[in-house]
């Protein structure tokens, strides 16, 4: 993660209490409110995505949804970087909670309205809300990093963060990737199984007595894993 607290003076210059944020609304329609206000009464990170990530020709890797551990649904992501990410604050024990581009910030500088709408929004065991973009490269440019200050003085200003999610260690990733497969449901059936024997043989009993249940058992866990 790098820090976001860069062009001090860009953000300085900003009327945070003029801060819109657009979000989709239950029912579907697109809900506009200060951010001030929405900050702490709307529950950001079960909100749909308020824009698709679109696809681009030329690119490796189309948009697409990761099954979260953490939230028990699905999570748009739009480039490898973004992925990546989403996998790594899947087992971050920070996060209780995340979801894709839920919610765009507009406000107004000298040169007329801008808008940007963060890639991630987090929120951490302690309640905090955290907004987060991910970046492929080692550096941002100058345009990213002003961006990026502003960005962090609007989620500061309503006790928010604001995360710059960047590249990540090889062998770290590579290692996380692999182990990422087996946090979907599917793979817990071992957990189960070990419960069933553990029931089955917790009296004495003849072997195939025990068997036996297992058996009926396994029946009954392959039916309930949808196997």
């Amino acid at each position: 993660m790098q820090d976001a607290g860069w062009d001090k003076a860009q953000a300085g210059r900003l009327d945070v209490e003029s801060v819109d944020v657009l979000f989709r609304a239950a029912g579907g329609t697109t809900g506009c409110s200060r951010w001030s206000a929405a900050a702490s009464e709307v529950g950001f990170e079960h909100c749909p995505p308020l824009k698709p990530f679109p696809a681009r020709r030329g690119k490796r890797l189309a948009p697409g949804w990761w099954w979260s551990a953490t939230t028990g649904r699905l999570v748009h992501y739009g480039s490898a970087a973004m992925r990546l990410h989403v996998m790594l604050l899947d087992r971050d024990s920070r996060v209780s909670d995340l979801a894709a581009r839920p919610l765009e910030l507009r406000w107004c500088e000298p040169s007329g309205v801008r808008a940007h709408a963060p890639q991630l929004m987090l929120r951490l065991a302690d309640g905090q809300g955290v907004l987060a973009d991910c970046t492929a490269g080692a550096e941002l440019s100058q345009r990213q990093r002003s961006l990026a200050a502003v960005i962090a003085e609007i989620c500061a200003a309503v006790g928010w963060q604001y995360w710059v999610l960047g590249p990540v260690d090889p062998v770290y990733r590579r290692n996380v990737i692999w182990l990422a497969g087996y946090r979907h449901p599917r793979h817990h059936g071992g957990q189960q199984l070990a419960a069933a024997l553990l029931e089955a043989f917790s009296e004495s009993a003849p072997l195939w007595e025990g068997v036996r249940r297992i058996g009926i058992g396994c029946v009954n866990l392959t039916a309930d894993l949808g196997c």
